[in-house]
């Protein structure tokens, strides 16, 4: 964090390179947790750009009271909600199918253990999009990205008990959507 404070003053003092190693160090991370919130890989491309240029723009307002990574996602999160009021797109398990990248492909696999695993990963999937946009931005912030309660709390501007009891929640939907799988494993 010390190293994100240099950079955000080298970069307030002029040096885009600085900038640029924040884009760097944080880019992949972003666009990760983007693509399992909002399950598009080229709206959370499109997202993660916009954010870095937002950040870049407010970089001055950065007051140092959280994380940079906990401040710019914030700032994408802020930017999803936006885009996800201006229309609500409709929800298809097909594109993302067709999309790649999104499930590794592991070509060690007997052709009858491919097609369970992809089945599995597509129920998953289902039931991820069937909980609300709240509780998984909760559930991929702390079961993928790795986040702490805390950090969950400043990022979606909750407090922290706000968090652990939609987690809970979160996890109780999500495992009542894969009794099947669960049940199958």
């Amino acid at each position: 964090m010390n190293d994100d404070v240099n950079l955000i003053r080298d970069a307030l003092n002029g040096d885009s390179s600085a900038f640029g190693r924040l884009v760097h160090k944080y880019q992949d991370r972003l666009f990760n947790t983007l693509v399992h919130v909002i399950g598009n890989r080229e709206e959370a491309e499109d997202l993660v750009q916009d954010a870095f240029v937002q950040a870049f723009v407010k970089l001055e307002s950065f007051q140092g009271q959280s994380a940079f990574y906990t401040w710019l996602y914030r700032i994408a999160f802020n930017m999803t909600i936006s885009r996800q009021r201006r229309r609500r797109p409709q929800k298809s398990l097909d594109a993302r199918d067709d999309q790649p990248g999104i499930d590794p492909a592991d070509v060690g696999e007997a052709p009858a253990e491919r097609l369970l695993r992809e089945e599995r990963a597509q129920q998953i999937r289902a039931a991820m999009e069937s909980l609300s946009d709240d509780y998984r931005s909760i559930l991929v912030l702390r079961e993928i990205d790795g986040c702490c309660y805390e950090t969950i709390g400043e990022i979606l501007d909750l407090p922290v008990g706000t968090v652990r009891s939609r987690l809970h929640r979160a996890r109780l939907q999500l495992r009542d959507e894969l009794k099947e799988v669960l049940a199958d494993s």
